[in-house]
C-alpha cells in the first residue's frame, strides 16, 4: 500500500488531464495583461466572488499581503487572529512590505466576533497607532478547519463600515468552506472588500491564487504586484492548470470531507490521539466539515 502524505492539503500533484490543460494553454505577455488564459480565470473568478475585477498571482501570501498593502497606510495597525496564517506563515510581510502593525486576538478555533474586535480597535490619539484593517480567514487552517457563520461575517462586515474599517477575507480554503455548507462564494465575498482564493491547495493545481475586488483596488494591486517581482510574462500555463482546478475539482472536496470525517472517526479513542470529529468547542455554530 502506498503512504499517504497528510502534511497538508498543498501535497497534490497535477493530474494528466490537467497537465494536458497546461501544456495546451494559449499565452501572451500577462505584465501587458495579454495573457488570455490568465484574462479568462481573472474574470471566471471575479464573476464566481461577486466582485468587479480579480488579479493572478503566485501564492496566497503575495495575494493577502498585496491586500493588506492597498488597504492600508504606513504606521497603521491591522487587526488579525493569533494562529491566523498571515500572523504566524508569511514572514513578518506586514511590517516588511507594508509597513504596518499586527494587533492578534486569540480566538476559540480562529473565529473572531465582533466584540473582541471592537475591544482593540484604536481610540484617535495621536500616540497610537490607527487601525486600518480587519482580516478574516475562513476556513481556517490552524483552527481545525473551522469555518466562519455567515452571520458573524456580516456583523464583522457591517461593523467595520460603520467605524470606516477595510476588510480582507483569507479565502485561501474557501472552495471547502463552500463544499461543506452549501453556501456560494458571492455569500461570503459580498461583506468583504477584497478576499483572496487559492487553487494550490485542495483543487490541486500546481500554483496560484487569485485577489478580487472593485475595479480601482485591482489597478492599484496590479501595480503592487509588480513592485512585490510578481509580474509574470507567458504564465497562461499556470492559469490554465487554476482553471482546470475550478472546472473539475471543486465538487470533489466533498469527497475530501468525507474522508478526513472518516479517518478523524478511525483515530478517534486510539492511545496517542485527541481527535474529536464531532468537537464544538464552545461555538457550536461553527460549520465543520463532513
Amino acid at each position: 500500500m502506498n503512504p499517504v502524505d497528510l502534511r497538508s492539503d498543498t501535497i497534490t500533484k497535477p493530474t494528466p488531464e490537467m497537465r494536458e490543460a497546461i501544456a495546451n494553454a494559449e499565452v501572451g505577455d500577462d505584465v501587458f495583461s495579454d495573457d488570455p488564459t490568465v484574462n479568462l480565470l481573472q474574470e471566471w473568478v471575479a464573476e464566481l466572488v461577486g466582485k468587479e475585477a480579480a488579479l493572478f498571482v503566485a501564492s496566497g501570501t503575495m495575494s493577502n499581503q498585496i491586500a493588506i498593502n492597498i488597504s492600508t497606510t504606513e504606521g497603521t495597525e491591522v487587526v488579525v487572529e493569533y494562529n491566523s496564517h498571515i500572523f504566524n506563515y508569511e514572514s513578518g510581510g506586514p511590517a516588511f512590505l507594508s509597513r504596518v502593525q499586527l494587533h492578534p486576538i486569540t480566538a476559540e478555533r480562529g473565529i473572531l466576533d465582533v466584540e473582541s474586535i471592537v475591544d482593540v480597535i484604536r481610540a484617535k490619539d495621536d500616540h497610537l497607532p490607527q487601525t486600518s484593517l480587519v482580516c478574516i480567514e475562513n476556513t481556517h487552517n490552524r483552527g481545525g478547519g473551522s469555518i466562519y457563520p455567515l452571520e458573524s461575517v456580516k456583523a464583522i462586515s457591517e461593523m467595520c463600515r460603520d467605524r470606516g474599517l477595510r476588510l480582507h477575507l483569507d479565502g485561501a480554503r474557501l472552495w471547502n468552506a463552500c463544499a461543506a455548507t452549501g453556501l456560494k462564494p458571492t455569500d461570503y465575498a459580498q461583506h468583504v472588500d477584497t478576499l483572496s482564493v487559492c487553487f494550490s491547495k485542495g483543487l490541486g493545481a500546481p500554483i496560484g491564487s487569485v485577489l478580487a475586488g472593485t475595479h480601482d483596488d485591482i489597478a492599484r494591486a496590479h501595480q503592487r504586484r509588480k513592485v512585490f517581482g510578481g509580474g509574470m510574462r507567458q504564465v497562461g500555463i499556470l492559469a490554465a492548470g487554476a482553471l482546470f482546478a475550478l472546472k473539475n475539482h471543486r465538487e470533489r472536496l466533498v469527497d475530501d470531507h468525507k474522508n478526513a470525517r472518516k479517518l478523524a472517526e478511525g483515530l478517534h479513542g486510539l492511545p496517542g490521539f485527541n481527535v474529536d470529529p464531532d468537537d464544538g468547542g464552545h461555538q457550536p455554530d461553527i460549520y465543520r466539515p463532513g
